[in-house]
């Protein structure tokens, strides 16, 4: 089945009682037992309800993994995935990692005694060097959020799996119609499904897949526990929203390939970064692992003042934190969503005040070059 035929086919299509195309919104927080201890499959929402199911079924099978998990947020689905390690435990992070991600590790999951070492994934070599004792687990971004950083997912899960380590992978800016990462040897792959799988900026959600039974049985066992469920509605609108993932990652990438290329012969831009330009460090390991390079840009305007300007001038642009929407949206990281991160560690990443993010919609690509052109000329 090919990867536009499975966002509409795969998991479970429809609904079998009434033969609705559409799977239904099952409301319901609780179901009627046949007698104790037996029912039909559902005893209690936050254990499982089919609404949220199906999706899960749906980006099981979108990811090529064993089992699916719809979390009431990204950061829930990050969440749940570090409590399968225990007090001592240490993990090894990209360093350009989202912000939220930075903060959960280093100002609440530390506070359980998980260790967290961030460190430049794309080259190899760092992540071996951090290798210790206690560590468990290597956990990238790739693309990364901001500066759309490389890493090697096959060679990063060869290095893992010599030292029995897990491989996590947020896929978030790839979505799995670009990039599969349980193909090449991960063995968790998590999204924030708020961004592209979404696509309409209606929806706040995580999702997780993972490789094995075990973990299947381990993530449930959190999940069911501490309760940062998917609600059905939630779920629905999730799966309405993946039916057209692969026509908006391709138009998504499209309007970027072209602005990009407006932006690099632009004077007022100091640098672009874009996974898809050939100098893009890591760009022939992107075309190697990925069957796209998305609709996310970053670009450097020198200063704060000036990045504060052009986003006070762009018209089509929406100045708001997210991304990966139909609409396209514009933020300056370093005061938006990577704010949590302490200013000295933003300038060691190279998230400079002057570096703006854009979300590519996929309005026409004519109007958003138009757009950020007399707005950078007003800046």
């Amino acid at each position: 089945m090919k990867r536009k035929t499975k966002m509409i086919h795969g998991g479970i299509v429809g609904d079998k009682h009434t033969g609705a195309v559409s799977v239904p919104i099952y409301q319901v927080s609780t179901y009627k037992q046949v007698e104790v201890g037996k029912h039909k499959g559902y005893e209690y929402s936050r254990t499982g309800n089919p609404t949220r199911f199906a999706l899960e079924e749906l980006i099981k099978d979108l990811e090529g993994g064993e089992r699916g998990f719809a979390f009431g947020s990204g950061m829930a689905a990050i969440t749940a995935v570090m409590m399968l390690f225990h007090s001592g435990d240490h993990v090894i992070l990209t360093d350009d990692v989202y912000g939220g991600t930075y903060r959960v590790m280093t100002k609440v999951l530390n506070r359980l005694g998980i260790e967290a070492t961030f460190v430049d994934t794309s080259r190899l070599e760092n992540i071996t060097r951090e290798i210790k004792e206690n560590t468990k687990a290597i956990y990238i971004e790739t693309p990364t959020n901001p500066l759309l950083k490389i890493t090697d997912i096959e060679e990063t899960a060869k290095i893992a799996k010599e030292h029995n380590l897990l491989t996590i992978v947020d896929n978030t800016f790839s979505t799995p119609y670009w990039q599969t990462p349980i193909e090449l040897g991960a063995d968790i792959v998590l999204h924030s499904a708020t961004k592209y799988i979404g696509g309409h900026s209606d929806v706040v959600a995580g999702l997780v897949v993972v490789k094995s039974e075990t973990l299947a049985d381990e993530l449930h066992f959190i999940q069911n526990s501490t309760g940062g469920i998917l609600g059905p509605q939630d779920s629905w609108l999730l799966m309405r929203g993946i039916k057209t993932l692969g026509l908006r990652m391709e138009a998504h990438e499209e309007n970027a390939r072209q602005i990009v290329e407006f932006l690099q012969n632009h004077p007022s831009v100091l640098k672009v970064y874009y996974p898809g330009l050939k100098e893009h460090p890591n760009h022939q390991i992107a075309k190697k692992q990925a069957r796209g390079f998305g609709g996310m840009i970053s670009f450097d305007v020198g200063s704060a003042e000036r990045a504060e300007k052009l986003l006070s001038h762009v018209k089509y642009f929406t100045l708001a934190e997210s991304l990966g929407a139909v609409e396209s949206l514009i933020s300056v990281p370093a005061k938006m969503t990577h704010a949590s991160i302490p200013k000295d560690r933003r300038e060691v990443l190279g998230i400079t005040d002057g570096l703006v993010r854009i979300s590519v919609g996929i309005e026409d690509a004519d109007d958003l070059i138009e757009d950020l052109k007399q707005a950078l000329e007003q800046s």
